[in-house]
Order: structure tokens, then C-alpha cells, then sequence
């Protein structure tokens, strides 16, 4: 009689296989959970990303004739300290943008994620808007280096600050 046809040997063998298996199968459990939460914090520096640029591109897009709804989309996406004196500023601003008639209309460039966890992020951007207004018919460039540092709100990415940035 073979080694591998008596009882014992075939028992033992049967439990190393079933050990390998059960090994394989929390290996790749583990790897499996760790990919997920890679892809999951990957898609949320990206949603953040896509909010801080949004947030950028209605923060320099102001027209006089649609002010009120154009300052509304800053103040929906925007909480804490940044919302507060955004709205604070609100009537002002409405009054300088009014009565020098200015249009600016913004675009990003370039943005990038600094850093982020499941609550937070910080994006840097770079956007350039062009401005007319009663003393500039012509489009005029402004540049501008922001920081948008983001909450997370439910499923959303909100603006709690934005500092202009050299």
C-alpha cells in the first residue's frame, strides 16, 4: 500500500488543502476589502475635485442682470465660515456688481487634490475669468490661485472655505 492510500496520510492532506483554501480565501478577502476602500477613497478625492471646481467656476461667474441666482449657486454649495461671510458680503457685492453692470465669466484650468479623508479635502486651483464691466468693454483676464477646502455633507462636498492663494 502506498504512502498516500492510507487513511491518515489522505486525512492530513485533505486538511492541509482545506487549510490552503480557507488561507487563500482570507487573503483575498483582505486584498479585496483594501481595493474597495482604495477605489472608494479615489472616487471621493475626485468628487471633491469636481465640487471645488464647480464651486471656483460659480464663485467668478457673476453677472449683473442674473446676480441673485448667480450668488444663490455659491451660497448652495458652500457651509460653515465661508457660506457665512459669503452671505454676509452678499448685498454689497450685489451692489458694486450691479452698478458698474460687470459680467465675469470663469473657467478652471487647472485643479488638483492636496489632500483629503472621508470628511474633508483641500483642492487647489487655478481659474481665469474674463470681466467686463462700464469700464472695460473688452473682456479683461484676471488670474486667479485658489484654495477650496471642503466638508462632507451626506453625499456632497461642500465649500467651508476658499482663500486666494499666491
Amino acid at each position: 500500500m502506498s504512502a498516500l492510500a492510507r487513511p491518515g496520510v489522505r486525512v492530513a492532506l485533505a486538511a492541509v488543502l482545506a487549510a490552503l483554501v480557507v488561507a487563500g480565501l482570507v487573503v483575498g478577502g483582505l486584498l479585496g476589502r483594501r481595493v474597495l476602500a482604495e477605489r472608494r477613497s479615489t472616487a471621493a478625492g475626485q468628487d471633491a475635485v469636481a465640487a471645488a471646481t464647480q464651486l471656483a467656476v460659480n464663485f467668478t461667474t457673476l453677472d449683473y442682470r442674473t446676480f441673485d441666482r448667480d450668488a444663490q449657486r455659491v451660497v448652495d454649495d458652500a457651509t460653515g465660515t465661508f457660506k457665512k461671510e459669503f452671505a454676509a458680503q452678499t448685498d454689497q457685492l450685489k451692489k458694486l456688481v450691479t452698478s458698474n453692470k460687470a459680467v465675469s465669466k470663469g473657467k478652471v484650468l487647472k485643479a488638483g487634490l492636496v489632500s483629503h479623508d472621508a470628511d474633508s479635502a483641500r483642492v487647489i486651483l487655478v481659474v481665469d475669468a474674463d470681466v467686463t464691466n462700464t469700464a472695460a468693454a473688452t473682456p479683461v483676464a484676471r488670474h486667479y490661485r485658489m484654495q477650496v477646502d471642503l466638508t462632507r455633507s451626506g453625499d456632497q462636498w461642500l465649500t467651508d472655505q476658499l482663500q486666494f492663494v499666491g
